[in-house]
């Protein structure tokens, strides 16, 4: 069977069987601050298994895409080294919220291995908790051919537990006999650490719930969670040697050796063929889901992965970037099953490349201060490459401390790793001291209050339901309802007012916690503490929502813009909007060309003037996707959303505050557009009051200018243009001139050489380092060994003719000598070299070093 014929058949054993087959989740968590990737099919179920979420269905099945390369879960390090281990691999599961229990789960288990994809009934074995009676005794009564190959163990190998706290349970997993061919020795045993028995599915049984002191009580609604590993049933049914032997792996594998020119062998040979092939597949569907590559996070270790995978082409002979060349072939591998990498496709590539071009720039230089300190290391003796150089290899070539481990294991050295982390932990503080302290936290709130903002900018006999002090002397005010927004969605929250008799309390910003809206901000006359459970009214700054409206919803004129400029790739990654202005992230893998930025500006002008509708309504989930609504990646979603509409031309999965027509909007005008991050850009734009000031200013400008120029404003291009032309060519003529005095100054200067034992010397004081230049210029064929040394306010440069330098007096050595003497830096070639100093030195001193040196070459030769 084919990879794709075996998921599907998965999906749809599950779906007659009642279950609802729902898409998988993106690699990137929403909501989960304990995850760096998703790493199990359950992970987009957590809350319902805690009961905290409620679903429309008690069963479901998924696909889904996993990442374990970080954290907890962390099998980078076996990737290619073994023939299972992935990055990246698909997860197989079913699973039931109170619905069926062990039973079921086991029945529906051994059917669809037995009989749909019909693996040897006798090559199966089970393993379940060493106490679960009920699962042993469940398993010999629907399969009792199985007696003699279910077998218990502890904790580690069969107990599951969502965390420290919460839903835990014991489990049930089967595993597959591959045969002796793959090993009779004493360790080849059902959860040994050899490739005879494969663990290919475990069955949870989520049935109890353990406390904060460890003790564990029966759940009321018992569930199950089960994952299956897709590789590993594929490698069975198509009786590859490994995982990569399937049809998952062989074709980028295949394309790989026609890049590289050498073939794939099994074994330690392959090593560098499998990482490419498991790196790309995880990179692929990684950038696919919106993560971008980064130097924290989980960013970072997708650039981990990537700079690996660079390191390992190296290994076979590529030196281009050449991982971007691969993505359509997992394209064409999974396109079928998960969409998103066609829609993705030009975003992927082009990010990928331009990771592999950075990368490039500074492996090659890498790799050499590698090898130089390797060397350096062995020669003294040592087996240690010191903390300092992992770090420089790190913060200066881009190499990731695990990969600089790699290449020093495969030399027969370690790293010192904790100097490593030492040099680290000085440039974080760095860091940390140059960003400055963090803003406060909220409190947190099981009350929900109720938002009136949509249609209100002021709500009267609204109750003061709580007032907390915050911990810099301001006050938290939650009210049961408000027309406030708070701060969510990349949307400021309002200002405003708190007043009733006696009272006023100004909102100095409005933040959430929950469900709970909180007015943060000072009394102004009165105590809004007196006014606890009591009514007040609550009005907001109204001009200020109106700007904030304008800029929010000219953030989805952009969008619709950047797609339609730019391409489909394009998705928000995030945004700020304020009532000043507006700032939009977005995928996108290079800069916006000027000539892109006017078309994207003119589209959102031509959207404003069009004066179109702006609605909203609350629709499920599933309708909203169905009528092409955008939705922001990361964020999560339940199954009633609120869906803005502008006409029929966008339409967006928004909670924030907009105008009511895009006329409103007024004037919209772009005026920044920056990078963020790899395939990441940020627009910065203005609308309404804020774009006529600053078109006012220009017009100024352009006024003022015209009139210190006195030109008309439409000649003005071209009279700058002249006058830019005329200061060129009077430049010229000044530098033409300045070179002609310099010239005459140093051949005056090179008349008068002092002559000190066989070479002839002069010093000098210059301007710049063109002028040391010129020296170098004058002497350098000279058929004496001349030498010259300057000075340049602190710091200095050698020029010496090449007949001095060949007979062993070069520029780079004096320059290493003056540094010693000076207790400079610098370095050069052998006829022209500068060095620096943060001492003060006169030119006297500076002559003084050269003839030290001089002194002691004379002496070195005599020796």
């Amino acid at each position: 069977m084919k990879s794709s014929e075996i998921r599907q058949s998965f999906l749809d054993y599950f779906r007659k069987l009642d279950h609802k087959v729902v898409p998988s989740s993106l690699l990137i968590p929403v909501d989960d601050p304990t995850l760096m990737f998703t790493n199990a099919g359950m992970n987009q179920f957590k809350l319902v298994f805690t009961g905290d979420e409620k679903r429309p269905y008690k069963r479901a099945t998924s696909s889904q895409k996993c990442i374990r390369a970080g954290g907890k879960h962390n099998d980078l390090e076996n990737v290619g080294e073994t023939p299972r281990h992935h990055t990246f691999f698909e997860m197989l599961g079913n699973f039931s919220f109170g619905d069926y229990f062990k039973a079921e789960a086991i029945e529906y288990a051994w059917e669809f291995t037995t009989k749909i994809i019909e693996l040897p009934k006798d090559r199966i074995w089970v393993s379940v908790f060493r106490d679960d009676d009920e699962a042993y005794e469940l398993w010999e009564k629907i399969v009792p051919d199985l007696k003699g190959r279910i077998l218990r163990f502890g904790e580690k190998e069969n107990y599951w537990s969502m965390g420290d706290t919460g839903p835990c349970g014991p489990c049930s997993e089967i595993h597959f006999d591959r045969g002796e061919e793959f090993g009779t020795g004493s360790e080849d045993v059902v959860n040994g650490e050899t490739d005879r028995f494969v663990e290919i599915w475990n069955l949870v049984f989520m049935q109890f719930d353990k406390d904060a002191d460890g003790n564990i009580t029966p759940l009321p609604r018992p569930s199950i969670d089960t994952g299956a590993g897709l590789e590993r049933i594929v490698c069975i049914l198509q009786d590859a040697e490994t995982n990569f032997d399937t049809d998952l792996f062989v074709p980028i594998i295949n394309a790989l050796e026609n890049i590289c020119g050498k073939k794939y062998m099994t074994g330690s040979a392959g090593t560098s063929f499998r990482v490419v092939a498991d790196h790309l597949r995880a990179l692929t569907f990684a950038f696919s889901d919106g993560a971008v590559p980064s130097n924290e996070g989980r960013g970072y270790v997708l650039r981990r992965i990537l700079r690996r995978a660079a390191r390992h082409g190296r290994l076979l002979g590529v030196h281009e970037p050449f991982m971007y060349k691969l993505t359509p072939v997992v394209r064409e591998i999974m396109g079928g099953a998960y969409p998103e990498l066609e829609s993705k496709a030009k975003h992927v590539t082009e990010l990928i490349r331009a990771e592999e071009e950075r990368f490039n720039e500074t492996l090659d230089k890498g790799l050499a201060l590698f090898d130089k300190v390797a060397k350096k290391v062995k020669s003294a003796g040592n087996n240690t490459i010191p903390g300092e150089d992992v770090f420089k290899l790190f913060d200066t070539y881009g190499f990731p401390v695990d990969l600089t481990e790699v290449m020093a294991r495969e030399s027969g050295l370690k790293i010192d790793m904790p100097g490593f982390e030492e040099h680290m932990s000085e440039q974080k503080r760095r860091s940390k001291e140059a960003r400055g302290s963090v803003g406060l936290t909220v409190s947190s709130y099981k009350e929900e209050s109720e938002f009136a903002g949509y249609s209100s900018m002021r709500c009267t006999e609204v109750t003061v339901l709580k007032v907390k002090e915050r911990e810099d002397g301001r006050l938290e005010v939650l009210l049961d309802k408000t027309p406030f927004y708070g701060e969510s969605g990349g949307q400021v929250g309002d200002t405003g007012r708190l007043t009733a008799d006696g009272l006023v309390f100004e909102v100095l910003d409005t933040l959430k916690s929950g469900e709970a809206i909180l007015h943060i901000g000072k009394n102004l006359q009165g105590s809004i503490s007196a006014f606890e459970n009591m009514k007040v009214c609550a009005e907001i700054d109204a001009n200020r929502r109106k700007a904030i409206a304008r800029n929010h919803t000219a953030t989805h004129l952009v969008h619709k813009a950047l797609r339609e400029i730019l391409g489909e790739h394009v998705e928000q990654s995030g945004s700020h909007v304020d009532h000043e202005r507006l700032r939009f992230d977005f995928t996108h893998f290079k800069a916006v060309t000027p000539d892109e930025l006017k078309q994207i500006e003119q589209r959102v002008n031509e959207s404003i003037m069009a004066n179109y509708p702006v609605k909203w309504r609350v629709t499920s989930i599933d309708e909203a996707r169905t009528a092409g609504a955008m939705a922001l990646f990361g964020e999560k979603y339940g199954e009633r959303v609120r869906m803005v509409e502008i006409d029929d031309y966008s339409r967006e999965l928004c909670g924030g505050t907009h105008v009511k027509s895009t006329g409103e909007i007024g004037l919209f005008i772009i005026t920044q557009e920056t990078a963020v991050a790899a395939g990441m850009r940020r627009m910065e734009a203005l609308t309404g009051e804020g774009a006529y000031r600053l078109m006012s200013e220009y017009r100024d400008s352009v006024y003022q200018i015209s009139a210190l120029l006195k030109s008309t404003q439409s000649e003005l291009t071209e009279r700058v243009e002249s006058l830019i032309n005329k200061v060129k060519e009077q430049q010229k003529e000044i530098e033409k001139s300045r070179q002609a005095h310099g010239d005459k100054k140093i051949k005056s200067n090179l008349d008068n050489l002092i002559q000190v034992g066989d070479y002839y010397f002069t010093t000098a004081e210059i301007g710049d380092r063109k002028e040391a230049q010129q020296y170098l210029d004058n002497i350098k064929n000279d058929s004496r060994k001349v030498i010259v040394c300057m000075k340049q306010e602190s710091n200095y440069f050698i020029a010496v003719s090449k007949v001095a330098a060949e007979n062993g007096v070069s520029a780079k050595s004096i320059i290493k000598s003056v540094n010693g003497m000076l207790s400079g830096r610098g370095g050069g070639k052998d006829t022209f070299a500068q060095g620096g100093t943060k001492q003060p030195f006169t030119l006297e001193e500076l002559e003084k070093c050269f003839k030290s040196y001089i002194k002691d070459s004379v002496k070195e030769k005599e020796k």
